[in-house]
């Protein structure tokens, strides 16, 4: 265990508030502390898939990221799941199997084919700093031996599981989303505009990916 890891009691009572707002299906953690606050969406995810068995994705932006994930999130289960996903990106838990793709529409070959009504959840992870998605899809027309390109939403990473999943956490710092219900928890203080590190002041534009938590 990690002396930065999250205390148990700290880590159940945030799966409790997670349980408490299932009243909202698509609901968008705003905090600061994205290490945190994944290991409170992945705990309270598997929770929920021993009671709804299915299939269940986890979106991170990048391998760069989903990388970190396995080495920072706040507690040592979620720190080994996530390290078995990576390379296979299909794990089974008890009833339920869960699928790991990115934000690249490329990866999504082992999740689009996924029945929808298998779909019971998903948890999408946008790393602090500001990268927009690739939104041309390429198509190929066989008939024609042709491609040709589509624009996307910026937000289809996003809006293409809450389509078509009936629960989803959306974890992404600095951001609002209209259709997603907050969910904050209150022993993560809030960030101060500038953070104090050996002396230095660093200013909180600057992307501390590295340094957090």
């Amino acid at each position: 265990m990690n002396r930065r890891d999250l205390k148990k009691t700290e880590l159940y009572q945030a799966v409790k508030t997670m349980v408490e707002a299932e009243d909202h299906p698509h609901i968008h953690l705003p905090q600061h502390k994205l290490f945190t606050l994944f290991s409170i969406a992945l705990q309270y995810m598997l929770f929920s898939s021993t009671k709804k068995p299915g299939a269940y994705i986890i979106r991170v932006e990048d391998s760069q990221l989903l990388d970190k994930l396995a080495r920072k999130s706040k507690d040592l289960s979620t720190r080994r799941f996530i390290s078995a996903i990576m390379l296979p990106r299909k794990l089974s838990y008890q009833k339920s199997i869960f699928y790991l793709d990115f934000f690249h529409i490329g990866s999504w070959g082992i999740t689009k084919d996924i029945p929808k009504e298998r779909l019971r959840g998903a948890i999408i992870i946008k790393n602090s700093s500001t990268k927009p998605m690739n939104t041309l899809l390429e198509l190929d027309d066989e008939a024609e031996g042709e491609s040709s390109t589509i624009s996307l939403p910026s937000d289809y990473y996003l809006t293409s599981l809450t389509s078509v999943i009936p629960s989803t956490i959306t974890i992404a710092y600095g951001q609002k989303f209209d259709e997603l219900y907050p969910v904050n928890f209150p022993f993560i203080a809030k960030e101060s505009p500038e953070r104090a590190l050996t002396g230095v002041k660093i200013s909180k534009s600057l992307n501390l990916d590295d340094l957090e938590e």
